[in-house]
């Protein structure tokens, strides 16, 4: 089945799941898609069966908080951020909820965590400016770069190069195996002072960068030149949330939730909204992923939605 403009607006709620008493901060899709792991601001880390529909496991991070969860390549294993107590990123296994391994070095709010999609790698950028490689095999950070202000960052989809964007005015690109002698390429941007950047991610082909912010306005940048091809607003933040957004996974669409509980959509191409849709939310809708394998996708604010096309086109 394709997605197509008619598929997207057809869309509808499939399932709610209630098992949180404080907003969802983070939710990621393990890479087949069968299962999606949450962190909430509760505490709580919530892995819920994709294929079934219903949540299986809750566990707890009370001690430290949990916040920005990223599955791993291994089965049942993630890394997260602490939002409480400390910095430092720690790396769980689901399986028996026993800590692996900790990542200590960030002196400030993670902000920002990208698992390499090839390899062990991953990328942590925070507060402290600073933008921290790391190995999931050993406790020691791999690389530092010290930046000019806060980092959002991410890997492209082939795990060669990762950008980072830069307080809210300049997007850098790296190659991962020479770091260390600066950006190959330096986008700026007309800075925009009524917002922040909050994320920066990839499409899957590799060829456009969407740039998420705490105001009302996103933005899709060409990942080879840098230009911005598309702005797009017209949803509702007025009080600066964090609100994530995505590529659905062919790279053909970009969509956001808003803080009134609906959801929007738009050719990635031709910057053309395609839908609006209502999920009923309570709050605002903080976290908003395509599932990379099937035809569905998930958003949340202190509740867990799962969305199901209703026509097959």
């Amino acid at each position: 089945m394709k997605l197509t403009d008619n598929v997207l607006r057809s869309f509808r709620v499939a399932k709610v799941f209630r098992e949180n008493t404080d907003k969802i901060n983070c939710f990621d899709f393990c890479s087949n898609g069968e299962a999606i792991i949450s962190s909430s601001d509760d505490d709580s880390l919530v892995l819920y069966d994709c294929q079934e529909g219903k949540p299986k496991r809750t566990l707890y991070s009370k001690k430290y908080g949990v916040d920005l969860i990223r599955y791993t390549h291994a089965a049942n294993t993630v890394v997260y951020s602490s939002n409480k107590i400390d910095d430092t990123i720690r790396y769980l296994s689901l399986h028996d909820n026993k800590y692996i391994r900790y990542f200590p070095g960030h002196n400030k709010r993670v902000t920002s965590l990208s698992m390499s999609p090839v390899d062990d790698t991953f990328i942590s950028g925070s507060l402290d400016k600073t933008i921290r490689l790391w190995d999931l095999r050993s406790p020691n950070c791999q690389g530092l770069m010290h930046l000019q202000g806060k980092p959002v960052c991410s890997f492209d989809p082939e795990g060669l190069i990762f950008a980072a964007g830069i307080n809210s005015e300049m997007v850098k690109l790296y190659d991962l195996r020479s770091f260390d002698k600066g950006p190959f390429a330096t986008f700026k941007l007309p800075y925009d002072p009524t917002c922040e950047w909050t994320g920066l991610k990839f499409s899957n082909d590799g060829k456009l960068i969407l740039l998420s912010t705490n105001g009302g306005a996103l933005r899709i940048l060409d990942a080879f030149k840098g230009a911005v091809l598309h702005s797009f607003g017209g949803y509702n933040n007025s009080k600066g949330v964090t609100l994530e957004a995505s590529f659905t996974p062919d790279s053909q669409f970009v969509m956001i939730g808003s803080e009134d509980g609906k959801i929007h959509v738009w050719n990635a191409e031709s910057g053309m909204k395609v839908a609006l849709l209502d999920g009923k939310h309570t709050g605002p809708i903080t976290c908003l992923q395509f599932n990379p394998k099937f035809m569905t996708f998930a958003s949340a604010c202190s509740n867990m939605a799962f969305w199901l096309p209703t026509i097959d086109d």
